[in-house]
């Protein structure tokens, strides 16, 4: 069954895709530094009418819980990423690499970007977990 993204069922998926990648795991293994959260931007050509995030709760190769969140909650996060539905879009195809995007301002990061940049190996698997959900994008009818 397809899941919207972005939404709660979505972000469960997700969870679940992460915590049995065998890649994530190692690849995030000293990942320490806290939250994550990632918001996509209002776009009311596609419903979303504010903008809507979620948030991962990963700690040393798990995700512990993930949740919706708006902005203000996802700002409160030690890491927070937003971009366009379009930009998100494009790094689950990975058609855009997140840690590039981030140096080249196409996703925003709030947070410690020389962090960030240490995991860029788990960043990939992160992106590559994205594939492991039966995904439906808004804009795709």
């Amino acid at each position: 069954m397809a899941h919207d993204f972005p939404s709660d069922a979505w972000a469960q998926a997700y969870r679940e895709a992460l915590n049995t990648s065998a890649a994530y795991k190692e690849a995030g293994k000293t990942w320490t530094h806290g939250c994550i959260a990632f918001v996509i931007s209002a776009d009311a050509a596609i419903g979303l009418d504010k903008e809507q995030g979620f948030v991962l709760d990963l700690h040393e190769g798990v995700c512990r819980k993930t949740w919706m969140v708006d902005l203000e909650e996802a700002q409160k996060q030690p890491f927070c990423i937003t971009a366009s539905y379009a930009q998100w879009k494009q790094v689950m195809h990975k058609k855009l690499d997140p840690i590039k995007g981030m140096m080249q301002g196409k996703l925003k990061l709030k947070g410690n970007l020389t962090v960030i940049v240490r995991f860029v190996k788990a960043a990939q698997e992160l992106v590559s977990a994205t594939a492991q959900v039966d995904t439906r994008f808004l804009d795709e009818g």
